[in-house]
């Protein structure tokens, strides 16, 4: 499912006019909020796909980051999850017992609490989690808040939907894209620490939808637009190699359609390099809108081990677009 498609569903659901959403199906934000006082509201999420990776504790572990991530993204602290399991009951069921543990292991690893789940028969496997987290009211991270001149910044490189893919059609060993699954396993806590630290403006998870398909979401349709660098964008080993070999995922080509109407193309980009700021992401980082009085603040919390990069600014824009220079 595709932007668009998500857009034109989310519009036929009826609204939820409680005073206490403070952020529901109106927005395209990575989580919802419900504010349980002046001081605390409620995160809530829920996320779960196929395996992007052969061992079962792996897809665990990278699931669960995966999820908790939309918590993060919001500038919250995940409190509890819930399994979500699709799985085949023909099936070795210690292939199961595998990724429950890497999830379980991943949310040991952030302080969450596992609370249960649910299980049904399906012939693909699917994992995943409904988490709950709580937030600061007045310090809600949303995707919509930037002003021109903010600095964009990512959090992690790119190129997993590339490189699952190539996996998937033997082009890759797991041992070739190690990089890629450890960062795909790592958590976003620290960078969404060090965004309120350095007083992010907006922010989101690079997802599904691929960079630019998110940064699309940050921008209203008038007024602000945002100049990216493609040289300054990281990926992870390989990927323009095995994109180069065909191993672009579809929905890269549907993310590209996505934001074709925003997108100025200004230098030397070729088709290819617009199709890998597209990729689809997996458990990817955290995409900002960050002050460039904040960057040290940012930077001091992700500490000398922190990755991140500046690829980006906001700029002045009467139509909302994306430039790639």
């Amino acid at each position: 499912m595709g932007p668009e498609d998500l857009k034109r569903i989310l519009k036929l659901l009826p609204g939820q006019p409680a005073d206490e959403v403070l952020v529901g199906l109106e927005t395209p934000d990575d989580a919802g909020v419900f504010m349980l006082d002046e001081n605390t509201a409620l995160v809530q999420t829920v996320d779960f796909f196929t395996p992007v990776v052969d061992d079962p504790y792996l897809f665990g572990q990278i699931a669960a980051a995966n999820s908790l991530s939309d918590i993060y993204a919001m500038g919250g602290t995940p409190i509890s999850a819930m399994n979500i399991v699709c799985f085949p009951c023909n099936l070795d069921m210690e292939i199961l017992a595998e990724i429950l543990r890497g999830g379980s292991d991943k949310l040991h690893e952030a302080g969450v609490a596992l609370l249960g789940g649910h299980t049904v028969d399906d012939q693909e496997p699917k994992y995943g989690m409904a988490v709950t987290g709580k937030v600061d009211p007045k310090r809600i991270l949303r995707n919509r808040g930037a002003r021109p001149g903010d600095l964009l910044v990512l959090t992690k490189p790119l190129g997993t939907g590339v490189l699952s893919t190539a996996l998937k059609a033997d082009f890759l060993s797991e041992d070739d894209i190690e990089e890629a699954m450890m960062g795909m396993c790592s958590l976003n806590e620290n960078a969404s620490q060090a965004a309120l630290a350095g007083g992010a403006r907006a922010g989101t998870d690079v997802t599904g939808f691929g960079l630019l398909g998110h940064l699309a979401t940050m921008l209203p349709e008038r007024g602000l637009g945002c100049e990216l660098d493609h040289r300054s964008v990281p990926y992870y080993p390989r990927t323009r190699e095995m994109a180069e070999s065909g191993m672009v995922p579809g929905c890269a080509y549907r993310n590209r359609d996505f934001i074709e109407k925003r997108l100025v193309i200004s230098g030397d980009l070729d088709e290819l390099e617009v199709l890998l700021l597209c990729d689809p992401q997996t458990s990817g980082g955290m995409l900002l809108a960050l002050p460039e009085d904040g960057l040290r603040g940012f930077r001091e919390i992700m500490g000398p081990e922190g990755c991140f990069w500046v690829i980006g600014r906001f700029i002045e824009d009467p139509e909302g677009r994306i430039v790639l220079r």
